[in-house]
């Protein structure tokens, strides 16, 4: 058995209080259910700046009313001191999921990026220390490696950040250090690499590659790759980042304080990535013909990511269970629905 099942069986025999913040957002909404499925109570905060209510909908539709009856919701917004200690207030476990996401969002506006990512970070710290929390855990980002050439990326090594979003998720990880160093205030940041999966928002400016890519085909429209299309992402299936939360906020003393890698540990290029989108809609009955369309590249864009996750493996026992493949082959008929 693994550690991810053993510690899913001992939270079935003895449940706890967890917060999710940004729990109306696409990982947010994914833990909730995850959680509530586990039999757990769940306090959720979210300011639907970039969460829907129709994410909280469709997971109430996923779980019996009994494990609905567990979920708390507060709307209210992370760059609110006052909100943050009203949330943490008998957690056991904090899951910080809230931010202004985006590079393009963080270079056409860094300073809601920065107010949201760095002064609602504090105050979750500030809120979640005073509350004597038994973990928190928070969530970092791939983009803290920057301009680091190295692949696979290793947590220890990591350059100077290429965006405003980058550097929020920096400055991030050095205060969850500083609190450890100054209040004895230990946390686990996870940087996410390319997660996507169900309840990932498809609409609008700032969506993400596969969600965006996945509505258009199936809506029979063009796909647009920024740049050649050989660059390359390690993605993430949303499952294997459910699984990593629930490790680092159950994690022993020995793992905390650290940040860690929440990836597969492989790369896709974006034209590879169209291919097998294009083959998950084949099997559900799609055909989308067209060739994408190439263009610019992004500003504030690395070239190449790819994760090392021998880390997180060691510390936390994180074994991711779907590669890029198998993941999409799982999210594609969620997109379907949506989209028909």
């Amino acid at each position: 058995m693994s550690r991810y099942d053993e510690v899913c069986e001992q939270l079935r025999a003895a449940p706890k209080i967890w917060l999710v913040t940004g729990v109306a957002g696409f990982i947010g909404s994914n833990l909730l259910e995850h959680l509530l499925k586990l039999g757990q109570r769940v306090v959720g905060l979210d300011n639907f700046a970039t969460g829907h209510r129709h994410n909280l909908d469709e997971v109430k539709r996923m779980v019996t009313a009994e494990q609905w009856s567990g979920f708390n919701f507060i709307e209210g917004d992370i760059r609110s001191l006052q909100n943050c200690r009203d949330a943490c207030a008998g957690v056991d476990y904090v899951l910080h999921q809230a931010a202004l996401g985006s590079v393009p969002r963080s270079l056409n506006d860094p300073i809601a990026t920065n107010e949201t990512n760095i002064s609602g970070f504090l105050n979750m710290l500030v809120a979640a220390r005073d509350s004597r929390v038994k973990s928190f855990t928070y969530a970092a980002s791939s983009s803290t490696y920057g301009d680091h050439p190295a692949l696979p990326k290793v947590e220890e090594n990591i350059g100077k950040p290429l965006s405003p979003y980058a550097v929020t998720k920096y400055v991030n990880e050095l205060y969850a250090e500083v609190f450890a160093r100054s209040y004895g205030f230990e946390c686990i940041g996870l940087r996410y690499f390319n997660v996507f999966g169900k309840r990932q928002d498809p609409n609008g400016a700032y969506a993400a590659v596969v969600p965006k890519w996945a509505a258009a085909m199936l809506k029979n429209e063009d796909v647009y790759i920024n740049g050649d299309g050989e660059t390359s992402r390690d993605f993430c299936f949303i499952e294997n980042a459910v699984q990593a939360n629930v490790l680092a906020a159950t994690a022993e003393a020995a793992a905390r304080n650290e940040v860690y890698n929440v990836a597969v540990g492989d790369r896709t290029t974006l034209n590879d990535l169209f291919r097998a989108l294009q083959a998950a809609l084949l099997d559900c009955g799609v055909n989308y013909t067209r060739s994408p369309i190439y263009r610019d590249f992004r500003a504030g864009d690395v070239r190449h990511s790819q994760a090392d996750i021998v880390k997180a493996a060691r510390l936390l026992g994180y074994q991711p269970a779907f590669a890029i493949k198998s993941g999409i082959a799982k999210a594609m008929p969620w997109y379907v629905e949506q989209v028909r």
